[in-house]
């Protein structure tokens, strides 16, 4: 199959951008890759954490691309990532800093959807949800906090859920923060992923959306297997 994708970032009402996205695709090896990185607010340097995080995972991908995906390798993938943030970490004062983590790794005709915090991968088919992954959020005094992610010196919750798809004809993924579905409901995202347009189109459509009602920086990555 085919892969069909197209992307968008903006910072939106806030004053930077701390969210961090990435594409690989190796058509020889009928591999690619799809990340989206979220930096934490409320902690120092967010933008420094999702692009460590995504830089890391980036190139531990592209450097295991004979592994075939699998549990393993996506968490020896996240034990790297943890290791940069660390080392990073170090070199910023010992600075807190934490990002989230949602992938895609497409292999022939599979997925690897791998997640860790509220940054969101829907899988959608023939105008059905098939897969959404779960955010790792909580509540703590009426604030909603992150019980998962990415966090210096904290390797022990970045720990990712983990789920493979086949693929077929038609297929859509969905990457994005949480800036994107905050600002749209839940149904009306799900509508809009699958109308019947090229994949800008339906892109343009939820910045639009996002433009209109989102309070925080919105990027996503739409894929489509034709």
């Amino acid at each position: 199959m085919e892969i069909k994708y197209t992307t968008f970032i903006e910072k939106g009402t806030r004053s930077s951008n701390q969210d961090v996205f990435k594409v690989i695709i190796c058509p020889e090896q009928h591999k690619a890759l799809f990340i989206v990185c979220d930096g934490m607010g409320g902690h120092a340097m967010g933008d420094v954490a999702a692009q460590t995080v995504c830089e890391a995972i980036a190139s531990y991908w592209k450097s295991n691309l004979q592994k075939t995906d699998c549990e393993t390798k996506i968490k020896a993938a996240c034990r790297t990532a943890s290791m940069a943030m660390d080392k990073r970490a170090d070199n910023l004062n010992r600075v807190e800093m934490g990002s989230t983590l949602v992938l895609a790794s497409i292999e022939g005709n599979n997925v690897t959807i791998a997640h860790c915090g509220d940054s969101r991968c829907y899988l959608l088919r023939g105008g059905d949800m098939v897969y959404q992954t779960k955010d790792h959020v909580g509540f703590s005094f009426g604030w909603e906090v992150v019980n998962k992610c990415f966090f210096s010196y904290r390797a022990e919750i970045a720990q990712p859920d983990i789920e493979q798809f086949e693929l077929r004809p038609g297929d859509r993924l969905f990457l994005c923060s949480d800036g994107v579905y905050k600002a749209i409901a839940p149904e009306i995202l799900k509508a809009r992923l699958m109308d019947n347009k090229p994949l800008e189109e339906v892109v343009d459509v939820i910045k639009f959306l996002c433009e209109k009602n989102s309070d925080d920086n919105y990027t996503g990555i739409l894929v489509q297997m034709d």
